[in-house]
């Protein structure tokens, strides 16, 4: 997002963040009615274009919301899109998308107060990894013909009493109502999205076979200096990579052996 919609999500989420700190205001229900919003304003272009007109007043527009959602879902959730009407959006999608995105917080939020949301990002990266390895798997799921419902019944079998219930919301929310993205894409969207609720990086580590705690230590480290940030260390393992490993962190790539490379990347990054 650039511009006028940028700063309208900021507000948002700052406003998601009062709401789910207080305890009067349930996460997964803020999360639940945020994601019927966003489904109704992606389906409906017209209301969508309305909310987000600039010509119209802001608080015209924010009691025109309220009016639509008022009986429909929860005060909390009807005040956080008034709110996020009367600001203004650069493009009309980009309401739409920043809805979603508070959806998601809104789970991950809930998982985290549960003291889940580490379980959550590591289902995540695992699911992601099952899918890009099964192909009938992935098929089943990006079939546009295949109803929404049959999907979700998959995904039930998949997922549930194996998985966090946030996580089993998050992917569902995906796969049902892709929205135009990849799978993947959208999974390595929630990934980032979960990483960011400790303010941490995602750092993808494939090694040809399982790191000691020492390595994972020495390797989150020198990462979290260069990066200044903490890192959240997605574990995969590939014997493809034979004696070595490969490190990457958003579109930087690291590679070397297990052996002599993980002190060299520690020093590289954080020269």
């Amino acid at each position: 997002m650039h511009g006028a919609s940028r700063e309208a999500l900021a507000a948002a989420r700052e406003r998601l963040d009062a709401l789910t700190d207080s305890t009067s205001a349930d996460a997964a229900t803020l999360a639940g009615e945020l994601a019927a919003v966003t489904a109704l304003l992606h389906r409906e272009v017209s209301l969508r274009r309305v909310l987000t007109d600039p010509a119209q007043a802001g608080e015209a527009k924010a009691e025109l919301a309220q009016r639509l959602l008022g009986t429909q879902v929860s005060g909390a959730t009807a005040d956080l899109v008034a709110g996020m009407v009367r600001s203004r959006w650069s493009q009309s999608r980009d309401l739409v998308d920043a809805l979603e995105e508070l959806a998601n917080t809104a789970d991950l939020t809930a998982a985290q107060k549960a003291g889940r949301l580490d379980d959550v990002e590591d289902e995540l990266f695992r699911f992601g990894r099952i899918v890009s390895s099964n192909t009938e798997l992935r098929a089943a799921l990006t079939n546009r013909s295949a109803s929404a419902s049959a999907k979700g019944e998959l995904l039930r079998s998949l997922l549930g009493n194996r998985a966090d219930a946030s996580t089993e919301r998050l992917v569902t929310r995906l796969v049902t109502a892709p929205r135009g993205r990849s799978l993947e894409t959208g999974l390595e969207s929630l990934s980032k999205l979960a990483a960011d609720r400790r303010d941490r990086m995602v750092a993808v580590v494939t090694s040809a076979v399982p790191l000691s705690d020492t390595q994972k230590q020495r390797l989150g480290a020198a990462l979290a200096k260069v990066y200044g940030r903490p890192m959240h260390l997605n574990l995969d393992v590939d014997p493809e990579v034979v004696g070595g490993i490969r490190v990457q962190v958003g579109d930087e790539v690291i590679n070397g052996s297990i052996a002599d490379r993980l002190e060299e990347a520690g020093r590289r990054m954080a020269s």
